[in-house]
């Protein structure tokens, strides 16, 4: 499995004209994360016939309600689906406190158990580093402490180039190969790891920024990734609620991706003050061309550069 994105919820603070609340679940190297869970985030991973209890990883980037109120449908679901597998929920601090409340006054426990981080939002903190990617946050500029999460897969191993095999190689030696080490026997090189294997395959960098106004902070900590997500809640005709609220507008979140030489921007989070959306992706693509739009079900691969 590669690197890909689905947009489970793409609305902003409600559901309108049939967007629903952010959610995003991400499937990178067979680990499947999800990122917020707003309102309806169950019924659409079903409608989108998205493996739910493969999630072993939800990150909440802030506790706006829009961003969380489908996590506790979902929990439930896991617990009467007969979950087992721990579940690692990453938030600002205070989530915890609301669940357990919450599974107090229902008289309920769940049969898997929560392992609760919660994480600052004033500088970049490391939440997952396993053997194949790392998971950061990236400090936003919102009303509640926020931070976006900038998935990043390290350097895959090396390629066996299959029409370089010998009879008689054994499978030790071709896992020893793969990992750049030459097989070496009494002091005699029997196979040359150079001679054997191919460059590994392209690492992938997404960066999700939810909620946030405009902020030059997040252009470097962006910088270069290969699929950015930011919010673009409002048209530039309504700059100023943009500001008040701060949120984004779609020319600002282009502004970002423009300035951090992304290959490919993401925008949603959209108001329910628009129906149509063709002027919020027309006013990002006159900045930044390879703008596309957050709409629900799609899904971008990264290992196909989808557009």
């Amino acid at each position: 499995m590669g690197f890909q994105v689905t947009i489970v919820g793409s609305s902003g603070a409600v559901p309108a004209f049939g967007r629903h609340p952010s959610c995003q679940f991400v499937q990178v190297q067979n680990r499947c994360l999800l990122l917020d869970c707003g309102e309806a985030a169950q019924m659409q991973l079903n409608a989108y016939q998205l493996p739910l209890h493969k999630i072993n990883h939800i990150f909440i980037s802030h506790l706006h309600g829009d961003h969380y109120l489908g996590l506790m449908g979902l929990l439930f679901t896991m617990h009467l689906q007969k979950r087992t597998a721990e579940l690692h929920l990453y938030s600002p601090r205070g989530l915890d406190e609301i669940i357990v409340q919450q599974l107090k006054h229902s008289n309920s426990a769940l049969h898997f158990n929560i392992d609760y981080t919660a994480f600052r939002t004033d500088t970049p903190q490391c939440l997952l580093d396993d053997e194949a990617i790392t998971v950061t946050t990236i400090p936003l500029r919102h009303k509640l402490p926020t931070a976006g999460f900038l998935i990043s897969e390290k350097t895959k191993p090396l390629r066996i180039d299959k029409n370089q095999l010998m009879p008689g190689m054994k499978l030790q030696h071709i896992a020893q190969l793969k990992q750049g080490s030459d097989v070496v026997d009494e002091g005699k090189t029997l196979y040359r790891a150079a001679d054997f294997t191919l460059p590994p395959r392209p690492s992938y960098t997404y960066a999700y920024c939810s909620d946030t106004a405009f902020a030059e902070e997040v252009v470097a900590q962006v910088q270069g990734a290969d699929l950015l997500y930011h919010e673009a809640t409002f048209r530039e005709t309504d700059r100023e609620k943009a500001g008040e609220t701060l949120h984004s507008t779609a020319q600002q979140a282009a502004e970002v991706a423009k300035r951090a030489h992304v290959k490919k921007l993401i925008i949603g989070h959209f108001s329910a003050r628009y129906r149509e959306l063709d002027g919020l992706l027309a006013e990002a693509k006159d900045i930044f061309p390879e703008t596309l739009l957050a709409t629900e079900g799609r899904t971008f691969d990264l290992d196909a550069h989808d557009s």
